[in-house]
C-alpha cells in the first residue's frame, strides 16, 4: 500500500484545484474558500468594495432623480438640487438646481425655477430663469415663461407671455434699468 504511486483523483467539473491524496489517509478536498476570518486583508477589500457600491444619500442627492409616482397628490414645496421628475399632481413651487420634468399626464400648480423644464402634462404657473424650455406634444402651459430657450411641439398648448432668447442682454439694453443705467 504505497502511496507515493497513486495517482490524484480529477477534479469534478467546476473546480479548478485537482483533489491530492493525504499521506496515510483519504482524498483531501481543498476548500472552496477559506471562511471570512482567515481571508487576508486584500480579499475582504475587494469583495467589501463590491458589496459597497451603493451610492450615498449626497451622491444620490447630485446626481440623482427623484420621482412623484402617477398615483400621487403632494402639496408644498419642492427646493433642492438634483433631478424632479412628475408624473402625479403637485400644488406649491418648484425651486431646483437641477432639471424638471413633468410627463404626460402630470399637472403642477405653482412656480417653477429650474434649470431645463420638460412640459408634458398641465403647468399652471410661470416658469423663471429656466436655460431651456421644452413643452412636448400634448404639453399645456397656462402661464408666463422666461428661458435662455423655448421649444414648442405641435399638438401643445399655451397661454401667457413667453420671453426666450435674451438671457441677461434684455437688462443692459434697456435704458434706465438696474444695469444699463443713461
Amino acid at each position: 500500500m504505497a502511496l507515493w504511486n497513486e495517482k490524484p483523483t480529477p477534479a469534478p467539473a467546476g473546480r479548478k484545484e485537482p483533489m491530492t491524496p493525504a499521506p496515510g489517509g483519504p482524498v483531501v478536498q481543498p476548500a472552496m474558500a477559506p471562511p471570512p476570518a482567515e481571508r487576508s486583508l486584500a480579499e475582504r477589500g475587494a469583495s467589501d468594495a463590491a458589496a459597497q457600491r451603493r451610492p450615498t444619500p449626497r451622491e444620490r442627492g447630485e446626481g440623482g432623480e427623484s420621482v412623484i409616482a402617477a398615483n400621487l397628490s403632494i402639496e408644498g414645496k419642492i427646493e433642492g438640487s438634483g433631478n424632479v421628475r412628475m408624473a402625479g399632481r403637485f400644488k406649491g413651487d418648484v425651486r431646483i438646481d437641477g432639471n424638471f420634468t413633468m410627463d404626460q399626464g402630470a399637472q403642477l400648480t405653482g412656480q417653477v425655477l429650474a434649470g431645463i423644464v420638460v412640459v408634458g402634462g398641465e403647468l399652471q404657473g410661470n416658469i423663471e430663469s429656466a436655460k431651456r424650455v421644452d413643452v412636448l406634444e400634448g404639453g399645456v402651459i397656462v402661464g408666463d415663461v422666461k428661458a435662455g430657450s423655448i421649444t414648442v411641439a405641435a399638438g401643445s398648448r399655451m397661454r401667457g407671455h413667453v420671453e426666450f432668447g435674451w438671457g441677461d442682454e434684455k437688462s443692459a439694453k434697456i435704458p434706465g434699468s438696474a444695469t444699463g443705467g443713461s
